[in-house]
């Protein structure tokens, strides 16, 4: 999993988003263009998850379910 999925697995699972090998990379790739983060810079990405849920958790994980369907 890539460095920051691991503290996502709740709201993975409030989503409905399973996250298997298969699919890992194109969720973090999506993850990434959400949050304007080039691809592959996880601590970056991180932060600004972090701070999109501090903000508005429920927000953050609409547009992450927008995101990702």
């Amino acid at each position: 999993m890539t460095c920051y999925f691991r503290h996502m697995k709740l709201i993975f699972s409030q989503i409905g988003v399973e996250v298997t090998p298969e699919n890992k990379k194109e969720i973090d790739c999506k993850i990434h263009k959400m949050v304007g983060v080039k691809y592959k810079d996880c601590p970056t990405t991180w932060k600004a998850i972090k701070s999109r849920i501090a903000e508005d958790e429920e927000k953050f994980r609409a547009d992450l379910h927008k995101a990702l369907s």
